[in-house]
């Protein structure tokens, strides 16, 4: 039993080595897990992934949450993790850009839906995203002010976690209307069951999603090694059918 337990552990080790803990954004849960796939069969390396709020990510992340890797949905939340002087650098890494979309049940009385629909007399409940905890909630908020619609709606507003939840309320009929992210209408589910307009980029904050290496990670080349490979060319190429704009 004694060699059978010595032989083992070198063997659960390198599989463990093999192992990335990363830490991503709500509007990541649709890409992530495809582009996981592909690194890993290319690598060998598998990502663990969490998602959530950027805010409540970067907040677990401070509070000591063992976490290799960090893709946030903007700038601001990575850099507050490099500001705690936890990143392995001294800034984050730019790996996408975000879009806004508003969205609609195909059923919705609403239809077809555009950015006027917003203030139409029947809706009662928009979806939104947390705008202290998540970038697509700041964007969302920033949008209808710019739109100068945010008074007639802000009593309306149904306020979820994340932007993925904000998804989910429209999806479900609990809200008419959500400001959600291109990466979920784009996915083959939403599409079949609703329709979105884009928000004008003129209207919210260029949308950069950034990245950020855990400085005390025992695995920071293979996050490096990661984040070189999603800035390739062909993989920036392919996060534009998934609802991401590339950064190169």
């Amino acid at each position: 039993m004694l060699a059978l337990l010595v032989g083992t552990v070198p063997f659960l080790h390198a599989q463990q080595e093999k192992e990335l803990r990363v830490a991503a954004a709500a509007d990541l849960q649709p890409v992530l897990p495809v582009l996981a796939e592909r690194y890993e069969k290319a690598t060998g390396v598998r990502l663990v992934m969490s998602f959530g709020s950027s805010g409540n990510l970067t907040t677990q992340i401070i509070n000591g949450a063992p976490m290799d890797l960090f893709l946030g949905a903007d700038f601001i939340f990575p850099e507050k993790v490099v500001a705690a002087g936890l990143a392995d650098g001294k800034a984050p890494t730019q790996y996408a850009r975000g879009t806004l979309v508003l969205w609609a049940r195909k059923d919705s009385p609403l239809q077809p839906i555009t950015l006027d629909s917003l203030t139409d007399k029947r809706v009662t409940a928009v979806a939104i995203a947390n705008d202290l905890l998540a970038p697509y909630g700041q964007a969302a908020v920033a949008a209808m002010k710019r739109l100068k619609v945010y008074d007639a709606v802000k009593p309306h507003l149904v306020i979820a976690e994340n932007v993925s939840q904000a998804a989910q309320f429209v999806e479900s009929g609990n809200a008419q209307l959500g400001f959600i992210s291109l990466t979920a209408a784009s996915t083959p589910r939403f599409q079949s069951e609703g329709t979105f307009v884009r928000v004008p980029t003129s209207a919210y904050p260029v949308m950069i999603q950034c990245a950020v290496v855990m400085a005390k990670s025992d695995r920071k080349a293979e996050a490096h090694a990661f984040l070189d490979w999603l800035l390739k060319p062909e993989v920036q190429a392919s996060l534009v059918p998934m609802g991401l704009r590339p950064v190169r």
